[in-house]
């Protein structure tokens, strides 16, 4: 059972198309789930020959067995739907009664597969739904893949070679027979006649082979291919996650090298098929594996073509904005006419259609561009530098819902043909979601959408459709991973950090219990107003995020900023400091500012926290933080116990001067 057990995580992941392909209606995977154990200990391979007639009881038995047990699992079910399905299934394996070999033949197959399939590296998206960092390429399975192809060639010169043997043999034994007429036992003659036979034997066992090597070589060709296009899936899905920071690597070169090596294989197959035809006439399996390979081909060139540099997610009309699709089969394009690629813009619901939609729902101005091929660097491009969008047409919204909350996409179309290929083939692709806006103001808002949906949304989804509410402790690695992103820092959130973030999100500054599995909602994010202020969670968490970006990347990269800290978590940390202590915090009352808390003297002797007002951008730009730090003389040691002047020293510029702030307490 070991290799089923290998298998079933890997099934999730593969297409639709390699499970039937893998598991036919004559055998379907639950009798491979149902019966792994029993199926992998019996010797399939040891104890059939599947062209000796002779080994069908052999044969028969076993599928006696396998229907016995099968109806076995069904009567020991409890669940009453898997129970009648098992039972038809086992009726339905009858089907091998006539031809016992056939189940051998299937099975066979399948195991063969299966082995083939658990080869290929570890797909993509396997690990939680998330894509992993892109491999190198697949150079191991198309290797094996060209050597399969160079085989099928060998046998095809082979038969070519006994066939003239063999020609020659009857043609000499014609003048033997004319001279010996009298003598039909004439040795030279039995010695022709034993020797054609065994010509004609070899033959018929080598053309066999080749049929055998042409399916295998399909089969092949069919698992690494859907394992190219997985790799393809991945390497948007990781553009995509690179909105929020993750990691990304551009480079499509192993992936264009692996597309055109795989077409090369399909284009040498199928003229391999078609000479097998020529050489032997209706060969039972030719039209399915030319239509296979038909099938493969269209698949292949049709997954080719990728957004490379994607539009800006947040598109204001009237403004020019570029954006570069590739044709990674672009050195394989038919020479001649240009290759004219077209972009519209579609809403999300044309974009589920998945076809070109009729109805046009925005004018885009300079919206169509030509796939050149740069012969430096190999890549085929089409370049839209100075697209616009004019105008665009909203779809009727629901209830509160926003134009800052609608999502779009750019469809690029284009029709092309291959060189060995005779007909054209039509094919798109479309860009990720991009929200439309008419006004600056809108901006922020709008990247709220697309970074909630960028952050939450699953690989493979229908598009664009994404959780209205999801676990705390998501949102958290989204936060800090965009931060850090933002900022160009390698210093991300902490615990702390985290934890105030929720109180301020729940509106819970009393709880410090864990909040990682408490679901936050798409209206908490970026809808409601936080408590008491007059703006979202993420517009002031982005008002954070621009002000250390532009006046306090090095502050926070050094740990010198606590950041996100509330009040309540202040007063714990600082109530038993001595005075002048403190520590610098986002400030929570204004989008945009830091400000500094600090233990100073109360009016009856004792100590109180008290934080001075916020400093905003338009601040830092007139004098920068450490200035400030320097120039307050009731502040002395940042938290826990460092002289500022040491640690803040290297951040000071000119010569001290007498700037205030104003406290509140």
């Amino acid at each position: 059972m070991a290799l089923w057990a290998q298998m079933t995580p890997k099934l999730q992941y593969l297409p639709t198309e390699t499970l039937n392909e893998l598991y036919p209606d004559t055998f379907p995977l639950d009798v491979r789930h149902y019966l792994a154990g029993w199926i992998e200990e019996q010797r399939w391979y040891d104890n059939f020959d599947v062209d000796n007639m002779e080994q069908e009881p052999q044969a028969r038995r076993l599928l006696d067995q396998m229907v016995h047990l099968l109806q076995e699992v069904a009567q020991h079910n409890p669940n009453v739907v898997e129970r009648v399905k098992l039972q038809h299934i086992s009726r339905n394996l009858s089907v091998f009664q006539q031809q016992p070999m056939q189940l051998v033949r299937t099975v066979r197959d399948i195991l063969r597969k299966e082995s083939h399939l658990l080869q290929i590296p570890q797909d993509p998206l396997a690990t939680n739904g998330t894509p992993q960092p892109a491999r190198e390429d697949g150079k191991t399975d198309v290797d094996k893949l060209v050597l399969k192809v160079l085989e099928i060639q060998s046998c095809r010169q082979t038969l070519h070679q006994l066939q003239e043997d063999l020609n020659w043999e009857k043609q000499e034994m014609e003048s033997i027979q004319g001279q010996n007429e009298l003598d039909p036992q004439h040795s030279d003659q039995v010695t022709r006649q034993n020797r054609i036979q065994q010509l004609e034997y070899n033959y018929s066992v080598c053309a066999k082979k080749r049929m055998q090597l042409l399916q295998e070589a399909v089969c092949a060709l069919e698992l690494c291919q859907s394992c190219l296009i997985l790799r393809i899936k991945s390497w948007r899905w990781e553009q995509y996650r690179a909105t929020i920071g993750l990691h990304f690597d551009d480079n499509l070169g192993p992936l264009q090298t692996w597309c055109e090596q795989l077409l090369g294989v399909n284009s040498n197959l199928r003229q391999e098929l078609m000479l097998v035809k020529r050489d032997h006439g209706g060969v039972e399996q030719f039209h399915t594996l030319q239509e296979s390979l038909a099938h493969l081909l269209q698949t292949l060139i049709q997954n080719s073509l990728v957004v490379d540099k994607q539009p800006p997610q947040v598109i204001k009309t009237q403004s020019k904005f570029s954006t570069t699709v590739r044709y990674l089969l672009g050195e394989k394009m038919a020479p001649g006419k240009p290759v004219l690629l077209k972009a519209q813009i579609i809403t999300e619901a044309q974009a589920r259609q998945g076809v070109v939609p009729n109805e046009n729902v925005g004018e885009l101005i300079n919206s169509t561009a030509i796939l050149e091929h740069n012969t430096a660097s190999k890549n085929t491009c089409a370049t839209f530098r100075n697209m616009s969008i004019r105008k665009i047409k909203r779809a009727d919204r629901k209830g509160s819902e926003s134009v800052t909350e609608e999502k779009f996409a750019l469809l690029f179309t284009t029709e092309l043909t291959i060189t060995g290929c005779e007909s054209p083939y039509s094919i798109q692709t479309i860009s990720l979601p991009v929200v439309v806006i008419v006004h600056g103001s809108q901006e922020i808002n709008a990247m709220a959408t697309i970074i909630w949906d960028c952050a939450f949304s699953e690989p493979n989804r229908i598009p664009f459709i994404v959780p209205e509410r999801v676990p705390w402790k998501q949102m958290c690695e989204a936060l800090s991973s965009k931060f850090m992103s933002e900022v160009q820092t390698q210093q991300g959130l902490d615990r702390y950090n985290f934890h105030f973030l929720a109180q301020k999100t729940f509106d819970q500054p009393d709880i410090s219990e864990d909040f990682s599995n408490m679901p936050v909602s798409w209206a908490q994010f970026n809808k409601e107003v936080l408590p008491g202020r007059n703006f979202t969670f993420w517009q002031w968490f982005e008002g954070v995020m621009d002000l250390t970006k532009k006046c306090l990347r090095d502050y926070w990269s050094e740990k010198l900023i606590f950041g996100f800290i509330g009040k309540q978590h202040l007063h714990v940390i600082l109530q038993n400091k001595p005075n002048g202590t403190f520590l610098l915090r986002f400030s929570d009352s204004e989008i945009g500012g830091i400000t500094i808390a600090y233990v100073g003297p109360s009016d009856n002797g004792g100590r109180k926290i008290q934080n001075i007002q916020p400093f905003t951008k338009k601040d830092l730009d007139s004098a920068g933080l450490g200035d400030r730090i320097r120039d307050i003389n009731c502040i002395t040691h940042v938290y826990p116990d460092l002289p500022k002047n040491e640690v803040f020293k290297k951040f000071f510029t000119g010569v001290p001067s007498i700037r205030g702030k104003s406290m509140k307490s």
